[in-house]
């Protein structure tokens, strides 16, 4: 089993990493799928598949929860009200736009993500990130 403290952990040690679209070394550059790759390497070792090139637009110009069918494949969902520390929340910009942001929750008020412009960092989950949560996933056990 997967100690979530040590998810939150391993996230940590990506604070101030810069953005990076697409990246996903730590210390170096990352985006916030590139955050939660790296945790996971971190974590279960190497990643499950290899992530396609994407552009900055990609949920706008393809409509589909791409984030979200990934996170079914290797994650284990939970009720997005129910996350926890060291779980995967993604977000929606706008309710007509698929889920295309991704961070790691710290507690029920602090997550850490990577967001264009900035270097990763931990912040309170406001009331203007909690409204647009909407998928919550789990690191699945180990074998």
């Amino acid at each position: 089993m997967i100690a979530q403290d040590d998810i939150i952990a391993a996230a940590r040690l990506w604070l101030g990493t810069p953005y990076a679209h697409q990246a996903s070394l730590k210390g170096v550059g990352c985006d916030c799928l590139g955050l939660v790759r790296g945790v996971w390497r971190e974590i279960r070792g190497g990643e499950p598949e290899a992530v396609p090139a994407y552009s900055p637009d990609w949920a706008e110009a393809g409509l589909r929860e791409t984030l979200a069918e990934a996170g079914e494949r290797y994650l284990v969902p939970i009720d997005r009200d129910r996350f926890a520390g060291g779980d995967v929340l993604l977000f929606r910009w706008r309710p007509h736009l698929p889920a295309k942001h991704a961070a790691i929750a710290v507690s029920k008020t602090r997550m850490i993500h990577a967001q264009s412009g900035a270097a990763v960092a931990e912040v309170a989950i406001t009331p203007w990130w909690r409204r647009r949560v909407v998928y919550a996933f789990r690191f699945p056990p180990i074998p």
